[in-house]
């Protein structure tokens, strides 16, 4: 009888000793530890490379901005030298500036018309829409690739394709990027006709409109161009401003086919000197490094500025399936 008096009362004691009661917390927070070393493991090849490669060299960038600085002597402290330079004496700044923002306003636009236009004739299911979708998207896997900007070079050239089409139709024909006039023109399609990235977002959007919001436009009267107005774009719109972002940023960061057409210089006339180009130039052409650091700043807030602005503007006229409830 004791025995089993005894037994309970020792669990019982056992139980509510501070030993017991500590040893499973202290499990549990060596198991968070070895977690948490786990985690750092796995994510130590993205800190390397943020810290190594993204964020140091970034700052000292911002440190050779204040100064002189052209790759074969130690940089040397000139303070707001760069910048003041870049606003009040070197013109040519101001041009590149303006062509980038011709480039950027003109072929984002374009570039976004284009892929929503190709997008709703490819959404339906159709026979062969697939290896149609395939074929358009085909231009934006192959990037700002230098193959591309040379192809549109030649065909843009004085005896490229383009003039021999217009001259099949008796037009005369020019040097299309030789041409002041025409040769940013010439950057400006070759940005549009890589709409593949954008179409298939926009693709993707339509899928996701239900039919039965057609069906109750038609029913009410409303014609095609009424149903794209009043339903399409209201529910796509989440889709195009996610589209107009990654564009904008994109779009002003053109160089590649700048570049390659313009023969490295931005001709002719300085007409696609965009403003990537201008800073390549400044500072692996000129070796002024210490002032293509300021360029990229400005550039960096500048861009920064523009995407906040389209932020801001997403309130306007981005509308979202919740907002009834909200």
């Amino acid at each position: 009888m004791s025995k089993t008096l005894e037994t309970p009362a020792g669990a019982v004691a056992a139980a509510g000793a501070p030993g017991a009661a500590t040893q499973p917390s202290g499990h549990r927070r060596s198991d968070r530890k070895r977690e948490a070393v786990a985690g750092y493991v796995f994510l130590s090849p993205w800190l390397i490379g943020f810290f190594g490669i993204t964020l140091l060299p970034m700052l000292y960038s911002l440190y050779l901005s204040f100064t002189d600085y052209d790759l074969l002597q130690d940089p040397e402290w000139v303070g707001l030298d760069n910048y003041v330079r870049m606003f009040t004496d070197d013109p040519k700044y101001w041009h590149a500036v303006g062509a980038t923002l011709v480039f950027g306003l003109v072929s984002v636009p374009l570039k976004l018309a284009v892929a929503l236009g190709v997008a709703l004739l490819l959404y339906r299911n159709r026979r062969g829409v697939g290896l149609y979708r395939s074929l358009y998207y085909v231009p934006s896997l192959l990037g700002g690739s230098v193959a591309i900007a040379i192809v549109w070079q030649t065909l843009f050239g004085g005896a490229g394709a383009v003039n021999e089409v217009l001259g099949f139709f008796g037009i005369e024909g020019r040097s299309w990027i030789a041409n002041p006039s025409t040769a940013l023109g010439t950057l400006i399609l070759l940005a549009a006709w890589q709409f593949g990235a954008p179409m298939v977002i926009f693709l993707a959007g339509l899928k996701q409109i239900p039919a039965e919001m057609f069906e109750a436009a038609s029913l009410d009267g409303a014609g095609r161009l009424q149903q794209f107005w009043h339903v399409t774009l209201p529910l796509l719109s989440p889709v195009l401003f996610f589209n107009l972002v990654l564009e904008t940023i994109a779009g002003f960061q053109g160089f590649t086919a700048a570049f390659v057409i313009s023969g490295g210089l931005g001709g002719p006339a300085d007409s696609t000197l965009l403003y990537t180009l201008y800073l390549y130039l400044r500072g692996f052409g000129d070796f002024q490094m210490g002032y293509a650091s300021a360029m990229a700043w400005v550039f960096l807030v500048a861009l920064g500025v523009v995407t906040a602005l389209v932020f801001r503007s997403g309130s306007l006229w981005v509308h979202y399936a919740d907002e009834g409830e909200r």
